[in-house]
C-alpha cells in the first residue's frame, strides 16, 4: 500500500509539481487529476495512437475556449467531436463579446433586457443569434457556390477559414483536424443550414461522410485514446466508434454527472469496459469535477511534460 503523503507547497512550487504532489495525497479527487495527466501524456506521446477530444458546447462560452483552441493548435488530437453549440459560440465570440455574470441573477429581468444567461455567463441577444444569422447567411451562399455536398468536418473547415486565430475552428481548418458534429441540426448554425436548405434543396451537409471518415480512421488505428469532457452525443460518438477496434487504449473522463441514473453522461470508464468501448487493460481514469476547474491545470502540466 502507498502511504498518504502531506502536500508540502510553498510560494516557489510550480503547478506541475503541485499536481505531482496531489498524486501522493491519497484523497479524494486529487490522485485522479494526477493520473489523468499521466494517461494523457502517454497517449499524446504515442505516435501510433489515434487521439480523440470531445466536449460539449457550454465550455466554449467561457475562457476555456482558449485552452481548447491551444490543444488543437498544438495538434495534440487527431479528431474532435462536439456539438453544434460549440460552432455557435465560436462564431459568436469571434465577432462579439460575452460577459461574466452570476448563477443567481434575475432571469425575468435579463429576458426583458435581451440578455441570455448560460450558467454565470451573460450573452446579449446581439452577441448570439443575430451575429450568427448574419454571418451564416453570407457564408452559406459562398460555400454553396463551390461545394454542395460536404461532411460536417468539411463544413467546420469552411467556417474556420473565415474566422480569426482566436477561434478553435480556425486552427482545426489550419491543421486539417476534423471537427465532427453528429448533431449538426441542434443549434443556431444548424438552424441556419436548415433555413438555407429551404431554397437550396441540392445543398447537403452529409453526416454519412463523417461516419465513413471515422470508420476508416478506426479500422486503420493501431491504438486509440480520448479526452472526454462532459457527456452527451459527443462522448458517446467517441466510445461508440472505438468499440469496433475493441475499445480505447487510453481514456480520461471529466464529468460532474452521476452514474446512479444510468445516464451516458454519468457513466464511468468501467461501464464502457463492459461494452468493449474501453479495453480491459486500458489506462483510464475518471475525474469527478466541473471542467473549467481542472482543465487549466491539466493543460499547463501537459505543456511541461510534452516539451
Amino acid at each position: 500500500m502507498k502511504k498518504v503523503r502531506d502536500a508540502e507547497i510553498d510560494e516557489n512550487t510550480g503547478i506541475n509539481e503541485v499536481i505531482e504532489k496531489m498524486g501522493k495525497c491519497g484523497g479524494f479527487q486529487a490522485p485522479y487529476l494526477f493520473q489523468a495527466v499521466r494517461v494523457l501524456e502517454k497517449m499524446i506521446k504515442e505516435k501510433s495512437c489515434l487521439k480523440f477530444l470531445s466536449f460539449p458546447a457550454d465550455i466554449i462560452s467561457t475562457g476555456i475556449r482558449g485552452i481548447i483552441k491551444e490543444m488543437i493548435r498544438r495538434k495534440w488530437f487527431d479528431i474532435v467531436i462536439t456539438t453544434c453549440g460549440s460552432l455557435d459560440h465560436d462564431i459568436a465570440r469571434s465577432f462579439k463579446e460575452y460577459y461574466q455574470g452570476s448563477f443567481f441573477m434575475d432571469d425575468k429581468e435579463l429576458h426583458k433586457l435581451g440578455i441570455h444567461r448560460l450558467g454565470n455567463v451573460l450573452i446579449p441577444r446581439e452577441s448570439y443569434g443575430e451575429i450568427i444569422e448574419e454571418k451564416m447567411r453570407s457564408w452559406l451562399k459562398d460555400i454553396y457556390s463551390h461545394k454542395k455536398d460536404l461532411s460536417t468536418y468539411e463544413f467546420c473547415w469552411e467556417i474556420g477559414k473565415r474566422l480569426k486565430r482566436d477561434s478553435f475552428l480556425y486552427w482545426a481548418w489550419k491543421n486539417k483536424i476534423p471537427i465532427i458534429v453528429p448533431g449538426i441540426s441542434d443549434g443556431a448554425v444548424g438552424y441556419q443550414i436548415w433555413q438555407f436548405w429551404q431554397e437550396h434543396k441540392d445543398f447537403n451537409v452529409n453526416i454519412w461522410k463523417d461516419e465513413q471518415y471515422l470508420s476508416d480512421a478506426i479500422w486503420n488505428a493501431k491504438k486509440s485514446g480520448a479526452l472526454i469532457i462532459g457527456g452527451g452525443i459527443s462522448k458517446h460518438h467517441v466510445i461508440w466508434w472505438n468499440q469496433f477496434k475493441n475499445g480505447l487504449d487510453y481514456a480520461v473522463y471529466i464529468t460532474t454527472a452521476t452514474e446512479l441514473d444510468g445516464s451516458l453522461s454519468g457513466a464511468q470508464t468501467r461501464e464502457a469496459i463492459s461494452w468493449g468501448k474501453i479495453k480491459e487493460n486500458a489506462m483510464h481514469v475518471n475525474i469527478f469535477s466541473e471542467a473549467t476547474l481542472v482543465l487549466p491545470f491539466i493543460y499547463v502540466s501537459l505543456l511541461k511534460r510534452l516539451k
